[in-house]
């Protein structure tokens, strides 16, 4: 579960990494009342699962009660990649002297945790990573010993952090250390981390990721959940008993299997970067035995999520025949149909396997508008990924 920023900031706070105070607004006098207590100079800042805000207009300085109130009215309400713009996060004016980076995460391809940290804050960790390699430090954190002094010592020194900074920063990756091991976060991020005017080194903007798989231990967590925008589609996938998980993409996958959809996932992203840079825009596996009404289910849910611009059904028939996937797409057009809400979306569909010709048959003789038979998964991937594209 990902973290807005408000949530992460109490969530440092709690475990005292050095914050600014800060209050949300949902609405422009909200925002007015907060900056008369936190002012006179504020930030306004769009509370949005995704970066760039500033880039979009989604962070501005006020100097007055009255500009915050005029930011916050321009702010709420833009759509930032797709994100709208439910709340505001007001916090006062900051001087900074330094921006850093600092993170740690759950590093799955070595089986182990990951710190990273830079100098150069203030960038998005990608165009650090490709502009600057060498000014991005990555430290293994061992897991039989965690963040101890020497750990943090050797992180600061690698990113090269001054002298005057180290002890400062050190004691702040310790306690972000903290709030990993407390909360079962696979992500902790600060960027930027920010040494201020008065010398203070303060985590200005946070990032956190949480282990749904560990929420029994955490009931607290429960209340950070984004029920506005997360819960419509996942839940009624999980009333339909249904494994969907939402992306920040354009592109509806469904297939069956966990590993053929992760695999279907990577080979979207791929192809993605060729057409604008479209995303996968879910993981919905319908499963090895999935019946047609499975099929309808999974295809009702994603087309009713209102990023996705194309959809992608891979399937492998083994015991999911690929007849009774070619009938739960036919079911879910006529459903669709029936209720007012035509599909109006592209459908690539990739059939193969146990009765692949019988499927594909089943959806020539139907002729449902928008649907595309792809013979094979790159290609399949590609066309999906192109009709995304032509329909931004």
């Amino acid at each position: 579960m990902d973290l807005y920023e408000y949530q992460a900031r109490d969530l440092f706070a709690a475990h005292d990494v050095p914050v600014l105070p800060g209050t949300v607004a949902a609405t422009p006098e909200d925002a007015r009342t907060a900056a008369e207590q936190l002012g006179p100079r504020v930030v306004v800042k769009a509370q949005v699962k995704t970066g760039g805000r500033g880039k979009a207009g989604g962070v501005k300085l006020a100097t007055t009660p009255h500009e915050a109130a005029l930011k916050a009215k321009a702010v709420l309400g833009m759509d930032i990649k797709g994100h709208p713009v439910r709340q505001v996060l007001i916090t006062p004016a900051s001087e900074i002297t330094e921006e850093y980076y600092v993170s740690i995460l759950l590093d799955r391809t070595n089986r182990t945790f990951l710190a990273m940290a830079s100098t150069a804050g203030g960038m998005e960790i990608e165009q650090i990573a490709a502009e600057k390699p060498e000014a991005l430090a990555m430290v293994p954190i061992d897991p039989a010993v965690g963040m101890d002094e020497a750990t943090a010592g050797t992180i600061v020194a690698a990113a090269g952090f001054r002298a005057e900074v180290a002890e400062a920063v050190t004691a702040t990756l310790k306690k972000l250390w903290d709030v990993f091991v407390a909360e079962d976060a696979l992500l902790v991020e600060v960027n930027p981390l920010v040494r201020d005017g008065q010398d203070r080194i303060i985590a200005l903007d946070g990032k956190v990721t949480l282990d749904d798989n560990a929420r029994f231990r955490h009931a607290e967590h429960a209340a950070l959940a984004d029920v506005q925008t997360q819960v419509s589609l996942e839940a009624r996938a999980r009333e339909k008993h249904l494994n969907y998980v939402k992306l920040d993409g354009q592109v509806g996958v469904i297939g069956n299997g966990a590993g053929l959809v992760m695999s279907t996932l990577d080979v979207v992203a791929y192809a993605g970067e060729r057409h604008k840079g479209v995303k996968p825009a879910n993981f919905l596996d319908i499963g090895g035995g999935a019946s047609a009404e499975v099929m309808a289910n999974g295809l009702d849910i994603i087309l009713g999520d209102p990023d996705v611009r194309s959809v992608l059904v891979n399937v492998f028939g083994g015991i999911t025949a690929c007849d009774a996937v070619a009938d739960g797409i036919v079911q879910a057009f006529r459903l669709l149909e029936s209720r007012g809400d035509p599909v109006n979306k592209p459908v690539v569909v990739r059939l193969d396997g146990n009765n692949a010709e019988q499927g594909r048959v089943i959806l020539d003789q139907a002729n449902l508008p928008g649907v595309f038979q792809v013979d094979s998964m790159d290609n399949a991937a590609e066309t999906a990924a192109e009709l995304a594209a032509a329909g931004a």
